[in-house]
């Protein structure tokens, strides 16, 4: 595929999301931006949210995964589906009773401001490092199938590559916020699969398949098994089971993020809708995903292709490399929807998050927008450093490293917002930063130590429920012998 071919097509692309930005950003105010109005069709936040719950790196990593834990994913999803349920019906209750704008809004209510201000601080940085690690893989593709080639006859920096990359996603958030991120997550989920189901249909033809013949395939090949009961394996069946429940709650219930376009829709029970509609949708698109990961190692040994090096090359190397020119397009657009339909968010989520919870707009004072827009700079700003600093690390285990450590931080917000629903106890909450941070020092010795207390374990999920349930017993030796607030004394149902 040719760069001009590419860099066409990404213009294309783009000219699209601007004008969906520029139809939704009509007659739009600071509650557009926030929380749309309120006006959101269920329906689509749902199809859309299964776009931002796909980032870049798993449009590419969950393929090539097939190889090594086959369709066992799929056990970590069906835990999604115990998450969902709880988010549907304990978190979205909760959240549209107190008519939050932020999530984390709640914990001031229930703790106090130093409860508050660390809740919304970790999810800032989980989100940052997240979001930037995200973005600095697809900013590494775009780097080298477009600019590099394009601007042969010198150097072209990597630097711009990711200025251009962020403010595209900067140009068309900064006015409609989550506004325009529903509808262009819609946009973005649409080519993300189109990308994948077109993959399927290429390789079934090239291999004389018909829709019978690929069923019969997918059915005798032993990548396909889904269920793996050794306790040692980091994809043993409980462990992922109850890792997945607790990692939609916290990663889609607890995250600014993901429940920003939830919370952009009129009433509680159309959110549940959509919750209902999203985890459907979301086992229908993993499984398509883990059947194309099955049929690309089947192509590769069908027409001769060379083993590629890492796992997360397979589903490039044959889409870019020996594919159809059609389905090398397709690709390079599902890879940067993927990367931007979360990335997107994730911006109006962070400048969100630090206007309510920091700046107090929307709950103590009105919001200046020439503020909100200052902010929504400094994070664009903060991603491309970010991102800059990813690339001069230039150390693959470092980087996920930081990644992996950025999941940790999402643990005391677990046990943060169940001690609060599930006790009405008072906890001293100046001891809550300090908290935080020994349940999270825990976490890391166990995740470190783990595997030579039982030799050949290897943790995995259950970091997330462990780490919330350090949160969770030191809150309980911090109680006090005050009562909580009366705003908490409410039937969530």
């Amino acid at each position: 595929m040719s760069p001009i071919l590419n860099l066409l097509i990404l213009v294309g692309y783009f000219g699209v999301l601007l004008l969906i930005s520029y139809l939704t950003s009509k007659n739009s105010d600071s509650a557009s931006f926030y929380h749309g109005n309120r006006k959101s069709p269920w329906f689509m936040v749902a199809f859309g949210m299964i776009g931002a719950s796909l980032s870049g790196v798993t449009f590419i990593s969950i393929p090539g995964w097939v190889n090594s834990t086959h369709f066992g994913y799929m056990q970590t999803v069906f835990g999604y589906m115990i998450g969902y349920l709880v988010i549907a019906h304990v978190l979205l209750p909760l959240y549209y009773k107190l008519k939050l704008t932020s999530i984390y809004t709640y914990l001031d209510q229930r703790y106090g401001n130093y409860g508050y201000k660390t809740g919304a601080a970790y999810f800032l940085l989980s989100r940052v490092i997240g979001a930037s690690f995200r973005l600095f893989l697809v900013a590494g593709v775009l780097h080298m199938a477009i600019f590099e080639p394009l601007f042969s006859n010198f150097e072209f920096p990597y630097w711009a590559t990711v200025a251009i990359t962020i403010l595209l996603i900067f140009t068309y958030t900064t006015k409609s916020g989550i506004k325009t991120v529903v509808y262009t997550d819609v946009f973005q989920t649409s080519f993300l699969i189109l990308a994948v189901v077109l993959t399927i249909i290429y390789i079934t033809g090239d291999m004389g398949l018909n829709f019978g013949g690929l069923l019969d395939k997918l059915a005798s090949d032993p990548n396909t098994e889904i269920f793996n009961f050794d306790w040692k394996s980091n994809n043993y069946f409980w462990k992922q089971f109850i890792g997945g429940a607790f990692i939609a709650l916290v990663m889609t219930g607890l995250d600014q993020d993901m429940m920003q376009k939830n919370l952009s829709i009129n009433s509680v029970k159309s959110a549940q809708k959509n919750i209902y509609a999203q985890m459907v949708m979301f086992v229908v698109v993993n499984i398509i995903f883990l059947s194309l990961g099955a049929l690309l190692y089947q192509y590769q040994d069908f027409a001769g292709i060379d083993a590629v090096a890492k796992s997360d090359q397979l589903f490039p190397n044959i889409a870019l490399n020996h594919a159809t020119p059609l389905v090398g397009v397709f690709f390079i657009l599902g890879l940067v929807a993927a990367a931007y339909s979360s990335a997107d968010s994730a911006l109006t989520a962070l400048t969100t998050s630090f206007c309510v919870d920091f700046l107090g707009f929307e709950t103590k004072r009105p919001t200046n927008i020439r503020v909100r827009r200052i902010v929504h700079i400094s994070f664009a700003f903060l991603l491309f450093v970010t991102i800059l600093i990813f690339n001069q690390i230039n150390d693959e285990a470092v980087i996920k490293q930081l990644f992996t450590a950025a999941g940790f931080t999402y643990g005391p917000l677990l046990g943060l917002f169940f001690f609060g629903i599930m006790t009405n106890n008072k906890v001293v909450d100046k001891y809550i930063p300090l908290i935080t941070i020994i349940s999270i020092a825990l976490t890391w010795v166990y995740y470190t130590y783990s595997p030579s207390w039982w030799t050949g374990y290897k943790p995995g999920f259950e970091l997330i429920l462990i780490n919330g349930g350090f949160t969770y017993g030191m809150l309980l030796l911090a109680r006090s012998n005050k009562r909580p607030n009366n705003i908490l004394d409410y039937d969530i149902n």
